[in-house]
């Protein structure tokens, strides 16, 4: 396919999308939720200039509910208390979500011995920010204070002894700190933006591939988490299931999400901050294409259609909510896989649609060893509404929450996330902190 617009004259809205991936497509290494906490911490251990002696934390809600059991990368523990101690402790202030990037062991040790301690405190902001990370350190009389909010490096205040030295102005703690504008975009947009942009402006949507799939290649050959990928893989060589391009897709994908929830000291390239969506939109995609024998171009077209369809998709949502949005991530991967088939947006819109009838109801319980188990259904879910799609077969408008216009479908979504399930997180939580009381029983 040739370029059909020069970077000079390029339809704004498409400037405005390469802006959208570029900010929501980046790396992180390990869950953002507790690397958030992680890097508030070691700015604030910056701040203080002094060693740190205790730590006291606070975290919104659904903060505390997506950093309650999984694994911080380079520690084996899971939780918020070790993020927060080995954030201050050994965490680079610099480093955004890479924080923990080059963390030591003897730094881990004394994170383990400080929370084991007890001078490491975590509990419930009450704040209106969805995401929200605080984290005061203390040294003596002295203190640094540091607060991250909106999204994970997000920083709005930094205080030292009592005292503010930064403060954002009000503008720049939300809406996504203004680095680009999804106005008066919609899904037909996204993918003729994916399959008309100059090949140059989007190409760096390849280290997606490069750094995901390389995160699937570590859970296949290392034990992390639930270990699905490489059970699936297992069975496969044994026999016990058939080799297929669908399991191909499941396995990876899993791999990928085991690693990065298992505390791989690796990174995940990230979709609107989250690594698993990231992975769901990446992994799928890179399989399939390596499977059809896809060139390199239109890989890159499929893979960029794909994320941006998901970052689209979440921008309807909760930045963090009771769906799990690993479901909405794999609708960008069916957008991805319909394309390498077809290059046709009907194809990419009764996928879509199918999803949207098949599994929005997945909730997020917090992020944990499970959330490869929602990976894997959420992707064989993609692929199966793909298939239906190339036989002209989808969930109709007639159906349930999808409605014949596939945008309309999308602001469904939303609408669900965002009034329908916000009692759903408060129960989800509620039932997760109750689960903690009885254990320290």
């Amino acid at each position: 396919m040739q370029d059909t617009k020069s970077n000079t004259d390029m339809n704004p809205l498409w400037k405005e999308m390469i802006k959208a991936v570029r900010h929501e497509v980046v790396p992180a290494i390990g869950c953002t939720e507790p690397v958030s906490l992680a890097l508030a911490a070691a700015i604030a251990s910056e701040t203080l200039a002094l060693p740190v002696y205790a730590i006291e934390a606070r975290v919104s809600a659904n903060m505390m509910k997506n950093g309650m059991g999984v694994i911080v990368p380079g520690t084996g523990t899971a939780g918020l208390l070790i993020a927060a101690a080995v954030g201050a402790i050994g965490g680079d202030p610099d480093g955004k979500l890479e924080v923990l990037k080059d963390i030591t062991p003897g730094q881990v040790a004394e994170a383990k011995e400080m929370v084991a301690d007890g001078k490491v405190t975590i509990s419930v902001a009450d704040v209106d920010h969805v995401l929200y990370s605080e984290v005061r350190v203390l040294h003596g009389t002295s203190s640094a204070r540091v607060c991250i909010a909106d999204t994970h490096t997000n920083v709005i205040r930094i205080e030292k002894n009592g005292k503010a030295i930064f403060k954002a102005a009000p503008q720049q703690s939300n809406d996504r700190q203004k680095a680009y504008s999804l106005t008066g975009i919609r899904a037909q947009d996204i993918f003729e933006f994916a399959a008309q942009a100059p090949i140059d402006s989007i190409s760096f949507i390849e280290e997606a591939a490069k750094m995901n799939d390389a995160l699937a290649e570590t859970g296949m050959q290392q034990v992390y988490g639930l270990q699905i990928g490489r059970i699936l893989q297992k069975q496969i060589c044994e026999k016990q299931l058939d080799q297929s391009l669908l399991l191909q897709m499941a396995a990876c994908t899993a791999a990928a999400s085991d690693a990065r929830m298992g505390g791989a000291s690796q990174a995940a390239m990230t979709n609107s901050g989250s690594g698993n969506q990231g992975i769901t939109a990446t992994v799928p995609v890179t399989v399939a294409a390596k499977y059809l024998r896809a060139d390199r171009e239109t890989t890159i077209r499929a893979l960029m259609l794909s994320h941006m369809m998901a970052i689209y998709i979440h921008s309807k949502l909760p930045k963090l909510s009771a769906l799990c949005a690993a479901s909405t991530a794999a609708m960008g991967a069916a957008a991805g896989i319909a394309y390498l088939y077809t290059k046709d947006f009907k194809t990419v819109c009764m996928a879509i649609s199918s999803m949207i009838g098949d599994i929005p109801g997945i909730i997020c319980d917090g992020a944990a060893h499970s959330c490869s188990m929602k990976v894997t259904t959420s992707v064989m879910a993609a692929y199966k509404a793909v298939l239906m799609a190339l036989q002209n077969i989808r969930v109709t408008g007639e159906e349930g929450i999808v409605s014949d216009d596939i945008d309309d479908s999308i602001d469904n979504i939303g609408t669900l996330a965002c009034q329908g399930m916000a009692e759903t997180d408060k129960q989800i939580l509620a039932i997760m902190m109750q689960k903690k009381k009885k254990e320290r029983r």
